[in-house]
This record gives C-alpha cells, structure tokens and sequence, in this order.
C-alpha cells in the first residue's frame, strides 16, 4: 500500500514539476542561435528549413509542442467523462507540430483542420453516446442534492 503512495506522489510531482517548466519550453528558442541556418549538436545538424534560421525553427517547433503537451497532460490526468473531447485540439496540435517538423510543408496551419475531421466526428458521437446513458445517473445526483438540500431546512405546518 505504501508502494503505491509513493509512486503516487512520484507521478504526480513529475507533472507537476513538468507543468511548471512549460512556460521556459515557450522561452527555450532563444538559446539557439538566432543567424545560423545550420546548427551541429550532439544528435546531429538541425536545419532550419523553410523557416530560415535554427531558432526560429525551435520557436514554431515550441509554440506547438507546449500546448500539446499540457492538453495531452490534461487528458490523462482527468477523470471527468468529457475528458474524450480533448483529442480534437491535441490531434490539431500534433498535426500542426507534424508539419513544424516536415517543413516541406509550403501551407502551415491551414490544412490540418481537414485531417482532424473524423476525429472530430467522431469523438462527438462518443461523447453524445456516453452523455445519453449517464443522462440518467446525473438527473439521479441531482435529484438527491435537491432532496438533501430540502430534508436539511425543516418546514413549519400550520
């Protein structure tokens, strides 16, 4: 049992931790050098392509990867039934960070939203279909609240 505490608080104190850093991600680009079309690192040339230096490469490859990254944090983290609604804007982010990183891509941005169509479709009849059926469950809570909220305030006869 305190095995499981423990990697509780591990897990959670990683994102944590990661939550917090997201905004230096947004900042990162400018460590990279802002007039070099070419950068050798230790995991090889980073070229910046289509969008001519390396660090406004990295600054459109973060300004994706940061938001995609909380959404995806968000999905996982929550428990609520809705939670499936959030594959429609991480599927646009990850297309969106697909075509950052294919940079043959001439159009950014304005194509993705074709592609993540089905998704959206969907993901909209499941979560339809999944409100339908516990539509009954959440009239029963809130019919309880209002039974308790009523048996609390005693009523005066007479």
């Amino acid at each position: 049992m305190k095995s499981n505490k423990k990697t509780s608080l591990l897990i959670s104190s990683l994102i944590v931790i990661l939550i917090v850093i997201t905004p230096y991600l947004l900042y990162f680009y400018q460590s990279f050098p802002s007039d070099q079309e070419n950068w050798n690192s230790s995991i090889g040339v980073i070229k910046g392509g289509y969008y001519g230096t390396v660090r406004m490469y990295f600054h459109s490859f973060f300004s994706k990867f940061v938001p995609l990254l909380l959404l995806f944090i968000w999905f996982i983290t929550n428990k609520n039934w809705w939670v499936h609604a959030l594959i429609i804007p991480i599927s646009v982010y990850l297309f969106q960070l697909i075509s950052v990183i294919n940079d043959s891509e001439v159009y950014m941005d304005e194509v993705e939203f074709i592609y993540t169509v089905p998704f959206l479709v969907l993901i909209l009849v499941i979560l339809y279909f999944v409100r339908s059926k516990i539509s009954i469950y959440i009239q029963a809570v809130d019919l309880k609240k209002e039974m308790d909220e009523s048996m609390k305030t005693p009523k005066k006869f007479g």
